[in-house]
């Protein structure tokens, strides 16, 4: 595919921003307790503590608002892979805290927008 940027590069991408996010949500005053948790059934950027609720933060970047931006890339299959990677984290818990997903979106400009509870469950 022309243009694409190699896997690595990618990595690095994603990790920088997920680094930032997680800046910028300390600063909102959520404790981290996880980056890039992996399982089978997918992986979770980050999970933070926001008081007694734990939040699973899904970290999207896009230059363009072509298709929706950020906040439209994540699609039915990234949250159906989502929650089912967070019944996998959840499952391996003692008790289950009040959780919540949220988001942080990042634009062209590296301005960060926060998005809390975004499937309103």
């Amino acid at each position: 595919m022309a243009g694409a940027l190699p896997d690595a590069t990618r990595s690095d991408i994603g990790e920088r921003f997920e680094r930032d996010a997680e800046a910028f949500l300390m600063q909102h005053g959520l404790i981290p307790v996880e980056r890039n948790w992996r399982c089978r059934m997918g992986e979770i950027d980050l999970i933070m503590r926001d008081g007694e609720t734990l939040v699973f933060v899904e970290v999207r970047k896009r230059d363009s608002q072509r298709f929706g931006g950020a906040a439209g890339s994540i699609g039915r299959q990234k949250r159906e892979r989502l929650e089912r990677a967070i019944g996998l984290y959840l499952s391996g818990l003692n008790r289950t805290p009040p959780c919540r997903v949220d988001a942080v979106l990042f634009d062209a400009t590296r301005r960060a927008e926060w998005l809390k509870n975004v499937f309103g469950d």
